[in-house]
């Protein structure tokens, strides 16, 4: 049996934007690789970049452990892997580096692994796993050569081989019985410091499960190296076990459900809130979801009983010719539609927001104004269209990318192709967009407190004062976002071949 290194590649500090909101969660899906690596009897080690101080750490870990096999499994439950920044790649290179000099096999798995393996394999990797990777890994750990013909006979591997060509094996199939899995490997995880992080900066304590894997729809500017177009559930019952687990190891206060679509399948959603019934476990998450799905009967009401407090939407966009042109599959009237429902339910609602996709205009832009007006989501996060290898929008925008293929941190927000306009309108339209809806919550926030007679409390005063500061700027800020708009694009620099 081999003493493995495990260790997740997003570092919280390298992403400052994220690391100032102080909401680190466990590298889930490098948990699970790990507990399938001790099913098999490794010795097996975490590394958790989410709550490292810098990559030098992983070098600590290395000359502490001593592994046969170090592993480099990406979380690829978090929406921050997918985006695949450079700055976390250019940390797994230095991860390869200082592993291999330690005497270390070593092999990858992560989003952008799968997408660009080749780059993974120069960095100094041996192998690649390519897709959905704890089995894989299992199997190539237990393979006594990594260059011959070993990896040969193993799925979804890319390496080299022995003459230094890479070689590709066959894709392996999804797992299709995730109850199958063993759980995650929690008892790994240094709770103690994702707790005092929680409290100190929020006053409560977060953890983070899944009950599926992947997304069946065919949004044309997502990526799924991972699963595909594949969708896999667990069962209610495994999932309420879990988390009974959890609850008894670690007592967190909310939770973070990662799937793509939680609760796709019918009846999914009334089995799930019987078991937390069953359990005697009441404790409030967030999830996300589509409104079509939330619009089909009872399941706003079962979601509800399950104790949701916020449900995220992908909702893209207010413009319906947009909607249509990212293969989105759901109408405006929908998105509108169940966020009123669930509003009215009493369960909040986030709206993701996505500027920046070919054709859109300024009357576009517009009409995703008005929407988040008239729907009031409790929150939004917006971005602008990121073209990532291996979707249909990639391929439609490719021969406008420019030198840079990838956001260095995740509030990057660069065009990463000749847009509609330029990357200085997208970002002052996120600062003018963000200070709208705050005014407009806020001044619902000081109505309430009016008609209520309860204005002398600090919330209620500091929202009165931030309505005053963001009026007075508004005009100026309305004439940049408007000068912005008639800025021309600079010439595209000479494009190099992607990574």
């Amino acid at each position: 049996m081999a003493r493995i290194l495990i260790g997740s590649i997003y570092f919280l500090r390298l992403d400052p934007a994220r690391w100032r909101e102080h909401q680190p969660f466990p590298p889930l899906g490098t948990l699970y690789a790990a507990a399938v690596l001790r099913r098999s009897g490794h010795e097996v080690h975490l590394f958790d970049a989410m709550i490292a101080k810098s990559v030098s750490d992983w070098d600590t870990a290395l000359k502490r452990t001593r592994p046969d096999v170090a592993v480099l499994f990406d979380d690829n439950f978090n929406y921050l892997s997918k985006m695949c920044l450079s700055a976390m790649r250019n940390a797994a290179f230095a991860m390869i580096a200082a592993a291999k000099a330690s005497a270390a096999r070593v092999a990858v798995c992560s989003a952008d692994a799968s997408d660009h393996p080749a780059t993974y394999l120069d960095a100094g990797a041996d192998a690649v796993a390519v897709g959905e990777g704890e089995m894989t890994i299992e199997e190539l750990v237990c393979c006594p050569d990594w260059k011959d013909a070993g990896p040969s006979a193993i799925k979804g591997i890319v390496y080299r081989d022995a003459i230094g060509e890479i070689s590709r094996t066959p894709p392996r199939e999804l797992q299709r019985d995730l109850d199958s899995l063993p759980l995650p490997a929690w008892d790994l995880v240094d709770i103690s410091a994702y707790r005092n992080t929680w409290m100190r900066h929020h006053g409560f304590f977060a953890l983070n499960l899944v009950t599926s894997r992947g997304c069946p729809y065919r949004c044309n500017w997502c990526a799924k190296p991972i699963w595909g177009r594949g969708y896999a559930a667990r069962s209610p019952a495994s999932v309420v076990a879990e988390l009974s687990q959890l609850m008894k190891m670690a007592a967190p206060d909310y939770i973070w459900f990662m799937d793509d679509i939680m609760g796709l399948r019918p009846g999914w959603w009334r089995t799930f809130a019987d078991a937390l019934a069953r359990a005697g476990l009441h404790i409030p998450f967030k999830c996300l979801s589509r409104a079509d799905l939330l619009l089909r009967d009872g399941t706003i009401g079962e979601i509800k009983r399950a104790g949701c407090d916020i449900v995220w939407m992908g909702a893209e966009s207010g413009s319906q010719a947009v909607l249509d042109a990212m293969d989105k599959e759901q109408t405006v009237r929908e998105i509108v539609e169940a966020t009123g429902q669930l509003k009215r339910a009493g369960i909040r609602v986030g709206h993701f927001i996505q500027f920046g996709y070919p054709g859109e205009g300024m009357k576009d832009i517009g009409r995703t104004l008005s929407m988040l007006r008239s729907a009031k989501p409790d929150e939004i996060g917006i971005s602008v269209s990121y073209p990532l290898a291996g979707t249909a929008f990639h391929a439609r925008v490719e021969r406008e990318l420019r030198n840079e293929r990838h956001w260095a941190v995740s509030s990057d927000m660069a065009m990463l192709y000749r847009g509609p306009f330029t990357t200085a309108f997208y970002r002052q339209l996120h600062t003018y967009v963000h200070r709208d809806f705050r005014m407009r919550r806020a001044v619902q926030k000081v109505k309430g407190a009016f008609n209520n007679r309860k204005l002398r409390n600090v919330p209620v005063l500091r929202a009165a004062l931030f309505v005053l500061v963001w009026t007075a700027g508004f005009p100026v800020s309305w004439l940049k976002l408007q000068l912005l708009r008639l800025m021309p694009h600079s010439a595209l620099p000479n494009v190099r071949e992607a990574a």
